[in-house]
């Protein structure tokens, strides 16, 4: 982030994939260089599918050099011409079954130096459960009754070594495994067996693969004696995918740690956004999601090899309000994300009262919390987040809303106690009222904070079914994440929606009385709310009704003279 020249050091940020705007970065750097654009942004929080990744739209990340089919040094240089900063991620967690260290352990097994990178979850359980009959230790429950596990069952996934036995690792999040099908040509190259046999075999093999079934799942009727046989030829044959998780013990972690610090710092950014790390320290008889301490001693460890290369961290994490976990991030130093801010936003403008909305920005500057706010993002609108800031059956109303707005509900493990997002456009959510999203822009503009803008949201766009449909299953996320041509997008520059949005993006950006060291007053009664940011000898100002949609936002410069201006 910029401080320098008394302009603000926590101006707008836009969020985007590689490719949402264009084939590559290049077309979103360009909508960033169009004049009518240039100058409402201080920074761009670009999503991991700019590195080398696979599954998880980016978070799977085979290592952290560019996609050469998604962005070029060329790209990052004109952003730095522009003075735009980067925030990129960093994912501390895992890594994909296909990044280097991964391979070296499928082609060397027990003599990879890479064996303890990831978590062997064997040697991780041993003397704390039993050996179950598939190969894997099933943990006492005891041990695991406060553990979180992000899918139904035990997060392993059983990688067959060099020698043929499999071992089982963590894996927290994705996995797939493929087993290629076969023809008559590749069983009569793996057994003795006459050309016709083949044929019938392969077809009864190919079509229990088609269901879904495993190598020893398969009934093969009357060729049951190359069951044996066939089995060994499939795991021969498989391919994984999958978000191996880091065993953060190794020291060789710890290097590949540095290494992608240094990398990112190279790219030019200057925010990490630390993903999926709450998940990373894991002990047995623990928790295995923000365990205390060791969550806390990971990301202190992370600080001080950020701090090398002049990062700023932004630990991700989704917990309810009433948790606390915010402010105790904010306590031992970092920036945090504001996830309640777009629920609050939908809350204040159904009811048409702001009380709680100002009592959080009231909160934000007593407790000097530095953030980053939003109003949508890649992932859902996080509605449980709310727990302990309105009631329970007010935030029920509110996913019940974005739902019959058209809005999609993520479960975990098909529980709807577990969800806590639900999938929309934030345009889709307010209902696609234009004076409700110009002020819930304006209010995020002026809430304490950095402000983050996906890209989806300063176009004003709407919930994208067919994306949705062209996914398939779980493809739930794709409701908010359309792309579109350079050429759509300049085209949605002339939308009244989207130039308001931008008149106020360019003020926020550039004018004296914001930052994290100004001051904020805040007043409201019912649906009137007011703002006033003081710095520098500026002031800026929005006064607003929540009832009506109406809302003014003004500029004072030094001297007290109207610098901008917009109703």
């Amino acid at each position: 982030m910029r401080s320098g020249n008394g302009m603000p050091d926590n101006g707008p940020m836009l969020n985007a994939y590689p490719d949402s705007i264009g084939e590559n970065l290049s077309g979103t750097v360009s909508l960033l260089e169009n004049p009518e654009v240039k100058g409402a942004f201080q920074s761009f929080y670009l999503l991991p599918s700019v590195f080398n990744t696979d599954l998880d739209r980016g978070f799977s990340v085979i290592d952290y050099g560019l996609n050469r089919q998604l962005a070029g040094p060329q790209d990052l240089e004109r952003l730095k011409k522009l003075g735009i900063g980067l925030k990129l991620d960093f994912i501390l967690n895992h890594a994909s079954v296909l990044s280097e260290q991964f391979q070296d352990i499928l082609k060397n097994g027990e003599n990879s130096r890479y064996r303890d990178f990831f978590i062997d979850w064997n040697k991780f359980w041993d003397g704390h459960g039993t050996m179950t009959k598939e190969g894997y230790i099933r943990p006492d429950e005891e041990l695991i009754r406060d553990m979180f596990f992000r899918k139904p069952g035990l997060p392993i996934l059983m990688v067959p070594m060099p020698d043929g036995k499999k071992v089982p690792y963590w894996n927290t999040f994705y996995q797939e495994v493929r087993y290629p099908r076969v023809d008559a040509w590749d069983l009569m190259d793996a057994m003795e067996i006459q050309y016709l046999s083949a044929q019938l075999l392969a077809k009864l093999i190919n079509a229990g693969l088609n269901r879904g079934e495993k190598p020893e799942e398969l009934s093969l009727g009357e060729f049951e004696e190359y069951k044996e046989r066939v089995t060994r030829l499939l795991e021969s044959r498989c391919r994984y995918l999958g978000q191996m998780d880091l065993n953060i013990r190794s020291p060789l972690v710890w290097e590949f740690y540095e290494h992608t610090l240094s990398t990112l710092a190279g790219y030019g950014a200057g925010i990490i956004r630390l993903d999926a790390f709450a998940y990373a320290p894991k002990e047995p008889g623990a928790r295995n999601f923000l365990n205390d301490p060791g969550t806390w001693d990971l990301l202190s460890k992370v600080r001080k090899l950020a701090d090398r290369y002049g990062l700023e961290l932004l630990p991700e994490i989704h917990a309810a309000y009433e948790e606390k976990i915010y402010a105790r991030l904010a306590e031992e130093g970092y920036m945090t994300y504001d996830f309640f801010l777009p629920g609050l936003l939908i809350d204040a403008l159904e009811r048409g009262e702001g009380e709680v909305l100002l009592s959080w920005a009231r909160e934000l500057t007593e407790k000097k919390i530095r953030t980053v706010n939003m109003l949508g993002c890649h992932d859902g609108i996080p509605l449980l987040d709310l727990k302990g800031l309105i009631g329970e059956a007010q935030i029920e109303k509110l996913i019940d809303i974005v739902v019959e707005r058209g809005g999609y509900v993520k479960n975990l493990h098909g529980q709807k106690n577990l969800y806590y997002q639900v999938n929309a456009t934030y345009y889709s959510a307010l209902g696609e009222d234009d004076r409700k999203f110009l002020l819930a822009r304006a209010v995020q503009l002026f809430m304490p904070g950095k402000p983050q803008v996906w890209y989806l949201d300063l176009l004003a766009g709407s919930n994208d079914y067919e994306a949705v449909k062209r996914t398939g299953a779980g493809g739930h996320k794709e409701i908010n994440r359309t792309n579109f041509t350079l050429e759509e997008a300049e085209g949605k520059l002339e939308s009244d929606v989207v130039r308001k949005q931008l008149e106020m993006l360019k003020f926020r950006n550039g004018f004296p009385a914001f930052g994290f060291d100004a001051e904020l007053e805040t007043e409201g009664k019912g649906p009137e709310i007011l703002f006033r940011w003081k710095r520098r000898g500026c002031l800026a100002e929005l006064k607003a009704d929540l009832r009506q949609l109406e809302f003014t936002v003004s500029g004072f410069d030094q001297k007290g003279n109207l610098a901008f201006q917009l109703s």
